[in-house]
């Protein structure tokens, strides 16, 4: 399928990928335009999955691009950003949920799973035939998840028995596996374990009432001594610096899925004013609309020259954490801005579902939040600046 660059894309930054890059991020433009857009809505306003396009989802070149026992092909940091985008570009309920099967849950196993724990579990994840979730946020620990856990796991011979709660858990609802942290009650330190959710004391419960990412199933999960066996505890995870790696490959994809968003708003918003008349001739041809257009099309051009930077370091080996937080922290503040005008140029219809502007400016909420919240990741920045800790 031929490459057709966004529009979006004022720079042209999508010029930097390969050939076989920009031949993949086609098809799956294809299939999100085609076999997606036109379910988001319906299921936003129900609060419900999609779950009917996991088979032909999964077949998308999307899922485990990065890790070897999966890779389809040879592609980089920016192509997956670029995945990341195109993905928010249409829905980012879809995005967040291949952010959690694909990055999170993935990412754990990939990153601090033993090469037989690999072997057997990402394909199953990367194929769609299992369902995974990432279990690291509590009720009563979010952004100080390192020191804060209060999830305990206890050694029992060859087995582990976990208690404790989760909330926030994306895909938990379904899920056939969740990645769950907990504190070793021996040594204090944050281990990781694959815990089929068929196991006896795990039971999780739908979060309702929520008005952004509605697709989205986020649940409270219970664990009440819940045993797994030694062979599911994950054998490289031995402290929370094991967790925030995994976390930092993933933060850098949810600026990338920022950008999409703004993206996805700006271009509603575009079209909508093209058509719309008022005062004898499309909103567009006034001046005002045309700055709101420019100031969303400035910050959508800063957030991907961002985000591919930092991607690039990634491919490089040179990024570290306080690159991964500033572009979340600055990317997702830009979005937040851009929405907000992408809403303001649509009148009262910004608020009416049709339209999708209300979609992405909802969603844009837990987008600024999840992944670390905006003041977290300014202070990851600013000890990294400074040399001096600012969390407590």
């Amino acid at each position: 399928m031929s490459f057709t660059p966004l529009a979006s894309d004022f720079y042209g930054f999508e010029s930097q990928l390969t050939e076989t890059e920009r031949e993949a991020l086609a098809g799956l433009r294809h299939y999100l335009e085609t076999e997606v857009k036109p379910l988001v809505n319906d299921h936003w306003d129900r609060a419900e999955f999609p779950r009917e396009i996991l088979p032909g989802f999964h077949r998308q070149p999307v899922f485990g691009m990065q890790w070897e026992e999966t890779r389809p092909f040879e592609n980089s940091a920016v192509y997956r950003g670029w995945a990341a985008l195109e993905l928010a570009r249409v829905d980012a309920s879809i995005s967040t949920y291949v952010g959690v099967q694909n990055g999170l849950a993935m990412g754990a196993i990939a990153v601090t799973g033993s090469a037989e724990q690999r072997a057997e579990w990402l394909p199953k994840l990367a194929s769609g035939e299992l369902i995974g979730a990432f279990g690291l946020t509590e009720p009563l620990s979010g952004s100080d998840s390192a020191q804060g856990l209060r999830t305990v796991a206890t050694r029992d011979g060859d087995e582990w028995v976990i208690t404790g709660q989760k909330r926030w858990i994306g895909n938990a609802t379904f899920s056939d596996v969740t990645i769950i942290w907990a504190k070793d009650a021996a040594d204090g330190q944050v281990k990781g374990f694959i815990v089929p959710t068929s196991t006896p004391g795990y039971t999780a419960t739908k979060i309702e009432r929520k008005q952004a990412l509605r697709i989205v199933q986020n649940a409270d999960i219970v664990l009440d001594g819940v045993r797994v066996p030694e062979s599911l505890r994950l054998a490289n995870a031995n402290s929370f610096r094991d967790t925030a790696a995994v976390l930092r490959l993933t933060r850098a994809e949810v600026a990338w899925a920022a950008v999409g968003v703004a993206v996805g708003a700006y271009e509603a918003a575009l079209a909508y004013a093209t058509e719309r008349i008022q005062f004898g001739k499309p909103i567009a041809a006034h001046q005002l609309i045309q700055q709101h257009l420019a100031n969303m099309m400035g910050n959508i051009t800063a957030s991907i020259a961002m985000c591919t930077r930092v991607s690039q370091m990634l491919d490089e080996g040179t990024q570290k954490d306080e690159h991964a937080a500033l572009a979340k922290a600055f990317v997702t503040s830009r979005m937040r801005e851009t929405v907000a005008w992408a809403r303001e140029t649509m009148g009262g219809n910004g608020i009416v579902l049709d339209y999708d502007v209300t979609r992405f400016f909802n969603d844009a909420e837990a987008l600024y939040s999840y992944e670390g919240t905006r003041e977290m990741n300014t202070l990851i920045v600013g000890r990294a600046l400074t040399g001096k800790a600012a969390f407590v």
